[in-house]
């Protein structure tokens, strides 16, 4: 009988409760147990995971290496999915196989690459895959300069940090005055070129921020699994559009999500944006870990995550098509349960065991189909 896997995955989004779900659910009826460490004692992977830390507050980098091995090994884990720290965990991926266990994560060089917006952008470019056009500011007056550049191309522009995920800090450009308009409705993107070059020469600090067109609908993100040997074992995009997502094998999408992917070492698991400029496809962001809404591609009938999981255990599923793409479907939210209130740990203090016990529960999003 083959023997139980066990899968760490460190500070990640609620959303992997139903990666977690899948894991368990494999097709290959292996035995899979889970460990979950986070910062909050709220989020619901916590109460997801067979067994669970809080991670200890304030660790550097290289600190937080130090008690990942030891959590691999005093844990037995087999597959670590590192999401925070990522960058500094990776460039140890030998000091983790000596405790045995196998990283489910892409080279240091690929995680250097696409850590910075600019610096992927530049990559991806001289290999010939489109991106929009974009500047680089740090300044009031570059902003400005940036911003006249574009409205005077007729775009309209928009601006987010050089580095960062999830979206946070992406905010569209309106030269519309402030009014009670603003503060009617619920808060919106949009902030007013006045107020953001107010703010920018009361700051202290520069800022590191892209500046691009706002680019259409459709969004399409390509889920990528890759081998080591650099080979896109499944491409599959999630689209969307509005409230309405679906599935696309459309090679517009898939063949540059592939020259990304198996041409800067996305090995395992990787998500790669885009959107429209104009009439074509251009890059708008890679994610190097899963992205929070790969259990999705459950509805074209593949468990990606478990297909990760036996590559990066050496275990090499082959190349994997969908045997259909799923119906359109919106996204929706639902409980999920939450571990009991524990104390958050101090850096250096002991391991806090949180018991799978449904307290209280917290949302997390589910697919329904349209």
């Amino acid at each position: 009988m083959p023997s139980r896997v066990r899968v760490w995955l460190n500070r990640t989004y609620a959303e992997n409760v139903f990666f977690m779900d899948q894991l368990r659910r494999n097709p290959s009826d292996r035995a899979v147990e889970i460990h979950a460490t986070h910062g909050d004692p709220d989020s619901p992977v916590l109460a997801a995971a067979d067994t669970a830390d809080l991670e200890p507050e304030g660790l550097s980098p290289a600190g937080f290496v130090e008690y990942a091995l030891d959590q691999c090994a005093r844990r037995g884990i087999d597959v670590f999915v590192p999401r925070l720290h990522q960058a500094a965990i990776v460039a140890h991926r030998a000091d983790f196989a000596a405790a045995g266990t196998a990283l489910l994560a892409p080279t240091p060089e690929a995680v250097a690459v696409f850590e910075d917006k600019a610096t992927a952008y530049e990559a991806v470019r001289s290999v010939g895959v489109p991106v929009p056009p974009w500047r680089r500011v740090r300044t009031a007056e570059e902003l400005v300069a940036a911003v006249e550049e574009l409205e005077a191309a007729g775009h309209r522009a928009c601006f987010k940090p050089a580095v960062g995920a999830g979206g946070v800090g992406f905010r569209v450009i309106t030269r519309t005055p402030f009014s009670l308009l603003h503060l009617t409705g619920f808060p919106g993107p949009h902030v007013q070129l006045d107020l953001v070059v107010e703010a920018l020469r009361r700051a202290e600090e520069p800022v590191d921020w892209l500046v691009m067109p706002r680019l259409a609908e459709p969004e399409v993100s390509v889920d990528c699994l890759t081998g080591t040997d650099n080979r896109v074992r499944l491409a599959v995009g999630r689209t969307k559009n509005g409230r309405r997502r679906g599935f696309t094998l459309d090679e517009r999408w898939l063949a540059p999500a592939r020259l990304v992917a198996e041409g800067f070492g996305l090995h395992h698991l990787s998500n790669i944006q885009f959107r429209m400029f104009g009439d074509r496809p251009v890059l708008l962001d890679v994610n190097t870990r899963p992205a929070g809404g790969l259990h999705q591609l459950s509805l074209c009938g593949v468990n990606v995550p478990w297909a990760a999981v036996r590559l990066a255990l050496g275990e090499d599923p082959g190349v994997i098509e969908p045997p259909f793409l799923g119906p359109d479907y919106t996204v929706v939210s639902g409980p999920r349960p939450l571990s009991a209130a524990v104390p958050r740990q101090r850096v250096g203090a002991a391991d806090v065991l949180l018991p799978a016990v449904p307290a209280q529960t917290a949302s997390a999003a589910e697919v329904l189909p349209l």
